[in-house]
């Protein structure tokens, strides 16, 4: 028998006992010849496994997670980037900047300041084997708040791009849900609960927080924003099912579209003009994009909200609420304060 005959016999013989093999066994072969690839053989470092893995439901975002051998909870790579709202990449290190040794999402030149030296060394790609046996990338758990905390002082500093806004918004929100998440499993760490408590019970209340936050996104303007209003002008508030004081458009006009970006307010007016009653056929926010002005406006509204919850809980009236408004949110091309006494004929005493 020449070589070549010998060859076919091996791989008629190989092809035999494969068939032979069940499904799990074939599996469990699989794996072995897997960790065996990937396990370090030669001396390197062996990859750390995935003994556990799920689904983390943070809003609309499914999130797909695991802890490691050694203890550490990951994020996936592209779990990470739906958390953040970012789009799709190809599979694989494109999320990844090698040269720098940083995510992608945080190697945008604006944001750099804001980057510590702690962030940087834990911002580490983690290459890991999954419990089925393949190569997967992710990050650690606890980099997600961080990363949120990095874009938020970005915000504040007014440095975003109109495209990174969207990230602020939903950084603000993973925040919130994060934090009041974290707290009560801490009580129920503190109280023994933990132990009794149903397997999905966080996972259920920090999809309670994150649906309350984002139902404020799904109405342009919450009702929030025109009760606080009305607090903060010391009138009584008749709910939403009554017609609100007319005075109250200016304020939006003034506090929402001269703000949001220079020359807004005239070209929206524009675009949707008045009829001779006085009346518009478009609200003048269905006007703008869904990728860049709808995130902009909700950015903007809440943090206007955010701006009226600390007004109204240090007892500031309506004066000392638009003095911080002007000081931090200005009209965009001019340096013109709103009138903080707008008086109207419709208005109370």
């Amino acid at each position: 028998m020449d070589n070549s005959e010998k060859d076919e016999s091996k791989a008629i013989g190989g092809r035999a006992r494969k068939e032979a093999l069940t499904p799990e066994k074939r599996k469990e072969i699989a794996q072995k010849a897997a960790a065996a690839r990937w396990g370090g053989g030669g001396g390197d470092k062996p990859m750390p496994k995935a003994t556990h893995e799920g689904e983390l439901k943070i809003g609309d975002a499914v999130i797909p997670c695991a802890v490691l051998d050694d203890g550490r909870r990951l994020l996936t790579q592209s779990g990470f980037m739906i958390a953040l709202g970012r789009a799709r990449q190809a599979k694989g290190r494109q999320h990844y900047d090698g040269d720098v040794n940083m995510p992608a999402f945080l190697t945008a030149k604006n944001i750099k300041p804001f980057i510590s030296n702690d962030l940087t060394v834990t911002s580490s790609q983690v290459e890991f084997m999954t419990v089925r046996g393949t190569k997967a990338f992710g990050y650690d758990a606890e980099l997600l708040p961080k990363v949120c905390d990095v874009f938020l002082q970005a915000e504040s500093a007014g440095i975003l791009l109109p495209m990174q806004k969207h990230i602020a918004v939903r950084s603000r929100i993973l925040l919130i849900g994060l934090a009041s998440t974290g707290i009560v499993a801490l009580v129920d760490e503190a109280t023994g609960y933990q132990a009794i408590r149903p397997k999905d019970a966080l996972q259920a209340y920090l999809e309670k927080i994150i649906s309350k936050e984002l139902a404020a996104w799904v109405k342009k303007f919450p009702d929030e924003f025109y009760e606080n209003i009305y607090k903060l002008r010391g009138w009584t508030w008749p709910g939403m099912g009554k017609n609100r004081y007319s005075v109250v458009g200016t304020y939006t006009r003034d506090l929402v579209f001269e703000r949001i970006a220079p020359g807004l307010l005239p070209e929206l007016e524009k675009k949707s003009p008045k009829n001779e009653k006085g009346n518009r056929s478009n609200k003048l926010h269905q006007w703008l994009t869904e990728d860049i002005g709808d995130p902009m406006l909700a950015q903007h509204m809440h943090s206007l909200v955010m701006f009226q919850r600390l007004a109204i809980a240090n007892g500031y009236g309506w004066n000392r609420f638009v003095k911080m408004v002007d000081q931090v949110l200005p009209k965009k091309g001019s340096n013109f304060e709103i009138p903080m006494d707008i008086m109207d004929t419709d208005i109370p005493d």
